[in-house]
C-alpha cells in the first residue's frame, strides 16, 4: 500500500534528464530519486538498463562480475514477545499466546543449539537472530525469565547465545535484535561480525498518525532508528538495512529513506547491504486486507536504490517474497544479493513465504546469465578489512569459513557439526554487559556475582538455568528424554536400535519425545498449518470407451473434471493408479494433456512409480523415456505412494502386487532426477516391526540426500486409528501415531521439511493431536467436486478450507493455504 504521487521531476529537470545523470555516474539528490521512482514506460526501462550496467561496473570493481550472492543460514527466532505493535507483523505473540501455543518465553540454550547444529550439518554458516524490540521493557514475564536466568537484559542473552552457537558449531552469528544503544552495539561487537535493523522508512506520519503502521511503536521512531545506524558505523559494525515498500509511505518518504542509508554509509562507510523489501499482507493483521505492493513500483524502488546507493553497494532483495517470474526483472533493476536463505529453517517473519530451493535458486541465477555464490554474514569487503571492521574474538572464526581470495564464504561439505577454531579465543562465558576482555568475576551483569556466573556459564555451554537446577532436571531425564534431544540436534547420532526405542515410548518418555519434536517442528518450518485444495482422480477407472461401470471415466470426463475442480477453487488435481491392462499405456499421457489443455494453471501431480514402470514397460519408452514424456504431457510432481514399507519381506506379506522395493526406489529417484519433485509415505500399523519402519525411514533419508526430491512425509496408519497392529501390546491406538509422528519429524528433521498428518486415516480430533506432535501439514483438502466424485480415491471425504483453519485455530497456530510444492497460491 503505497500513496502514489504523479510522475514529475520535482527540481524541473526531466526524468529523461536525470537519467542521462544517473548514466554519467553523477551523484543523484532527494529530488532526483523521487522523480524516478515514478518512471514509466521507456523512462521506466531505461532506467532499469542504467541500474543493471551499474551493478555489473561495481561487481567488476570488485574483483566478482556476474556474481549473485546469498547466505546460507538458519533463522533462530530467539524470543517472539516485542514491546512494539506494528500494524503488519505476526512475527510477535503475547505472554497469553506463548502459553496457549507451549511456547517458550525465550528460546533456551538446547534450543538454539539443536537448530544451529543442524544448519551446520547443512553447510549453513550464518545463524540469524531475530527478535521483539526489548521485550522486557513492555512485558514482565520476559522480565522475570530475564532475572530468573542471570541476564541483565534481552540484549544480554542474544550476545551469550551469539557467543555459544559460534564456540559449539561454527556458525557465525547476525544479529538482528532492533534498536541498540552505541553501548549495546559495543558490547554486542564481539559476539558477531555483522548486526542489522531495517530503517523500513523515514516517514514520521506513519509512526506519529493513529491508525498508521507504526503507531504505538516507540522503536519505529524513524529518528532513533536512524541514530541506530549512525551509531553501528561510529562503533566499526557492518550492518544491514534498508527499506520496506508498500506500508503507506509516499514515494518522497521512500526517496528519503534512500538518501538517509547513503548518507550515514558515506560518513562511515559501515552499510554492506540495502535491503528492498516488498511488503505482503499477513492475515490476522490491521493492514490484512491492504493491497500488496505491485511488481513495477518494487522494482523501479530496487532500480533507484541501486542508483542512489552507487557501484558498489550491495542491493538484496529477498527472493522468497517475489515470484521467480519477477526474479529477471529484479535482477535487471541491479540486485545483486538474495540475501539469507535458509535449507532448514522457515522464514518466521513471513512464513506464508517458503525459502526456494537453493538448487532452484541456483538454477534460476543461472538461467538469467549470473553465478549464485555463497557469502558470509559479513560481506566480503568488511571480511577482507578485518583488522578493521571484525572485533578481534571473531577472527579465526571468520577466517575458517572464508575465502581467503575473495572473501566469500568457502566451500565446505556438509553432514557434520563444525566445532569452531576459535573456542578459546572466543570467551562464551563473557559477561555480554562488559567491555571485552573484562572478566565475570569482576563484574557481574546481575545478581550476585557467584549466581550470575553460574547461569551464564551454565547457558553458554549449552545447560541452562543455575548449576543446580540443570544438574537436577539431567538426573530426572529418562533414556528415551536424552536420545529424544539428541536426535533433536543432531538425527544422524542415533543407531537403528536408539530410534526403535524412540517408538515404543509410552508415560512421560513419550511425552517428552513428541514435546521435543514439536519444538524442532516450530524452529524448523514454524508454527503454520498448511493444506492444498485438491481432488483426486484415479486413473486406474479410466475407459477408452464409455461404460456403465461404477467409477469408471473417459477423456471428455477428465477435462469435465479439472475445469470443475480449478471451478471449485483446487490448485491441484492429483492422478494416479494403474490402467486397466486393456487400455493403451499412452492413455496416462493423454488425461494429462487433456488436464493440461482444460485447466493450463493446474498443478498436476500424477502417477506413482509403479503407474510409470506400467508406461515405460507396456509402452516400450523405458524409465527415463516414460518420465520425459509425463513432462511434456504437463506433469509437473509425482506421488511417492505406491509401497507400504520398503522391506521385501513386508511386501511379500501384506502387498505382493505393490512394486517391488528396488524397482519403487529405482523409479522415485529416477523422477526426481529428472526434475521432478515428490511426496513419501510409511504405512505403518501391520506385520512390519520398529526397526523396520526405521530402516525405511533411512532410506527415505538416502534418497534424499542423493536427490533433494521428497516435500513432505506422510505416515499412514494401514486400517485407521482404531485398529492396526501396535508396537507396543496394551498402547492406545493414538499414542502409536504420535510416537510415529514425533519419530518421523526428529529422523527427517534436516532432510524432508515436512510432515503431513494423514486425516482421512486418523479422522479430524486425532489430527489435531498430531499436529502438536511435529506435524505441519494436513494434505489436502480432497474435494469430491460436482463432476464424476465417485471417480476419486478417498471420494466421500473431504477437508474444506475453513474446517481446515478451524482446525489450527484450536491450536492457536496459523494456518496456510499452500500449492503443492509448498509455495504461495496465486491470486485468481
Amino acid at each position: 500500500m503505497t500513496l502514489l504521487e504523479p510522475t514529475r521531476a520535482v527540481d524541473g529537470s526531466s526524468i529523461a534528464d536525470v537519467l542521462d545523470r544517473a548514466a554519467a555516474g553523477e551523484r543523484l539528490g532527494l529530488d532526483d530519486a523521487d522523480s524516478l521512482l515514478g518512471a514509466e514506460g521507456a523512462d521506466f526501462e531505461r532506467m532499469l538498463q542504467i541500474a543493471g550496467d551499474m551493478r555489473e561496473a561495481g561487481l567488476a570493481a570488485s574483483g566478482r562480475p556476474g556474481v549473485i550472492t546469498y547466505s546460507r543460514k538458519v533463522f533462530i527466532p530467539l524470543t517472539t514477545l516485542c514491546r512494539d505493535r506494528c500494524h503488519y507483523c505476526i512475527f510477535v505473540d503475547t505472554p497469553a499466546q506463548l502459553l496457549k501455543l507451549h511456547k517458550p518465553t525465550y528460546m533456551s540454550a538446547e534450543q538454539v543449539l539443536t537448530v544451529a547444529r543442524q544448519g551446520a550439518a547443512l553447510g549453513c554458516k550464518e545463524a540469524l537472530l531475530t527478535l521483539g524490540d526489548r521485550p522486557e521493557a513492555r512485558w514482565p514475564e520476559a522480565r522475570s525469565w530475564l532475572d530468573e536466568h542471570g541476564y541483565s537484559s534481552t540484549l544480554d542473552y542474544v550476545g551469550a547465545m551469539a557467543r555459544l552457537i559460534t564456540a559449539e558449531t561454527g556458525l557465525l552469528a547476525h544479529l538482528n535484535p532492533g534498536v541498540m544503544t552505541a553501548d549495546e552495539l559495543r558490547m554486542l561487537r564481539p559476539s558477531a561480525p555483522s548486526m542489522g535493523m531495517m530503517l523500513e522508512t523515514t516517514s514520521r506520519r506513519l509512526f506519529e498518525e493513529p491508525g498508521q503502521v507504526h503507531y504505538g511503536s516507540p522503536d519505529k521512531n524513524p529518528d532513533l532508528r536512524l541514530a541506530v545506524i549512525a551509531d553501528a558505523g561510529r562503533e566499526r559494525v557492518p550492518f544491514t538495512t534498508g527499506i520496506l515498500v508498500g506500508i503507506g509511505e509516499t514515494l518522497r518518504d521512500r526517496a528519503e529513506s534512500l538518501i538517509a542509508i547513503r548518507a550515514a554509509h558515506e560518513q562511515y562507510g559501515h552499510v554492506q547491504e540495502v535491503i528492498v523489501q516488498n511488503f505482503r499482507a499477513k492475515p490476522r493483521t490491521a493492514m490484512h486486507d491492504a493491497p500488496d505492493a505491485s511488481v513495477l513500483e518494487y522494482v523501479a524502488a530496487v532500480a533507484v536504490a541501486r542508483l542512489v546507493m552507487g557501484p558498489r553497494m550491495r542491493v538484496q532483495v529477498p527472493p522468497n517474497l517475489s515470484d521467480p517470474v519477477e526474479f529477471a526483472l529484479l535482477l535487471r533493476a541491479g540486485a545483486d544479493d538474495w540475501g539469507g536463505v535458509s535449507p532448514l529453517t522457515a522464514d518466521h517473519v513471513n512464513p506464508e513465504r517458503p525459502w526456494p530451493h537453493l538448487a532452484d535458486l541456483t538454477d534460476l541465477t543461472a538461467a538469467l546469465g549470473f553465478e549464485l555464490r555463497e557469502r558470509l554474514t559479513a560481506h566480503p569487503e568488511y571480511v577482507q578489512d578485518a583488522e578493521t571492521w571484525i572485533d578481534p574474538a571473531l577472527h579465526t572464526a571468520v577466517s575458517v569459513l572464508a575465502d581467503t581470495v575473495t572473501g566469500l564464504a568457502v566451500d565446505q561439505p556438509t553432514g557434520g557439526t563444525r566445532r569452531s577454531a576459535t573456542r578459546t579465543p572466543v570467551d562464551v562465558a563473557h559477561n555480554s554487559c562488559t567491555p571485552s576482555g573484562a572478566s565475570i568475576a569482576a563484574q557481574p551483569a546481575s545478581g550476585t556475582a557467584r549466581n550470575a556466573r553460574a547461569n551464564r556459564r551454565s547457558y553458554a555451554t549449552g545447560r541452562g538455568g543455575t548449576a543446580a537446577k540443570t544438574a537436577a532436571r539431567t538426573a530426572a531425564k529418562t533414556g528415551a528424554r536424552q536420545l529424544a534431544e539428541g536426535a533433536a540436534s543432531n538425527p544422524l547420532a542415533l543407531d537403528d536400535a536408539e530410534w526403535a526405542q524412540l517408538l515404543r515410548a509410552t508415560g512421560a518418555d513419550l511425552e517428552a519425545l513428541t514435546a521435543i519434536a514439536d519444538d524442532v517442528r516450530r524452529y524448523t518450518v514454524g508454527e503454520a498449518v498448511s493444506l492444498v485444495v485438491n481432488r483426486n482422480l484415479t486413473s486406474s477407472g479410466f475407459r477408452s470407451a464409455p461404460t456403465d461401470e461404477p467409477g469408471t471415466f473417459t477423456l471428455d470426463d477428465v477435462a469435465a473434471v479439472a475445469a470443475d475442480a480449478w471451478d471449485l477453487g483446487a490448485t491441484e488435481l492429483c492422478v494416479q493408479g494403474l490402467l486397466d491392462s486393456t487400455e493403451d499405456p499412452r492413455a496416462y499421457l493423454d488425461i494429462g494433456r487433456a488436464i493440461r489443455a482444460a485447466t493450463p494453471a493446474m498443478h498436476l501431480h500424477a502417477y506413482r512409480p509403479q503407474d510409470v514402470w506400467d508406461l515405460a514397460d507396456r509402452g516400450g519408452l523405458g524409465l527415463d523415456g516414460a518420465l520425459a514424456a509425463l513432462r511434456g504431457a504437463g506433469v509437473d510432481t509425482v506421488p511417492g505412494t505406491g509401497v507400504k514399507v520398503l522391506s521385501e519381506r513386508v511386501r511379500a506379506l501384506v502387498a505382493p502386487g505393490d512394486l517391488e522395493i528396488d524397482r519403487w526406489v529405482d523409479g522415485i529417484t529416477a523422477a526426481h532426477r529428472a526434475g521432478f519433485r515428490s511426496t513419501s509415505v510409511l504405512f505403518y500399523g501391520h506385520v512390519e516391526t520398529a526397526e523396520e519402519r526405521i530402516a525405511h525411514l533411512r532410506r527415505l533419508r538416502g534418497i534424499q540426500d542423493q536427490t533433494r526430491g521428497f516435500t513432505e512425509f506422510v505416515p499412514i496408519p494401514l486400517t485407521g486409528i482404531e485398529y492396526g497392529v501396535p508396537l507396543v501390546t496394551g498402547r492406545a491406538a493414538i499414542d502409536e501415531h504420535r510416537a510415529m509422528v514425533a519419530v518421523s519429524r526428529l529422523m527427517l528433521s534436516g532432510s524432508i521439511p515436512h510432515i503431513q498428518i494423514p486425516w482421512t486415516r486418523v479422522g479430524r480430533d486425532a489430527a489435531a493431536t498430531l499436529l502438536q506432535c511435529g506435524g505441519d501439514d494436513l494434505g489436502g483438502t480432497l474435494l469430491d467436486g460436482r463432476v464424476l466424485p465417485e471417480a476419486g480415491i478417498e471420494h466421500g471425504l473431504e477437508l474444506p478450507v475453513t474446517d481446515a483453519a478451524r482446525i489450527a485455530a484450536r491450536l492457536f497456530r496459523p494456518f496456510r493455504q499452500r500449492t503443492t510444492d509448498y509455495r504461495e497460491p496465486s491470486r485468481r
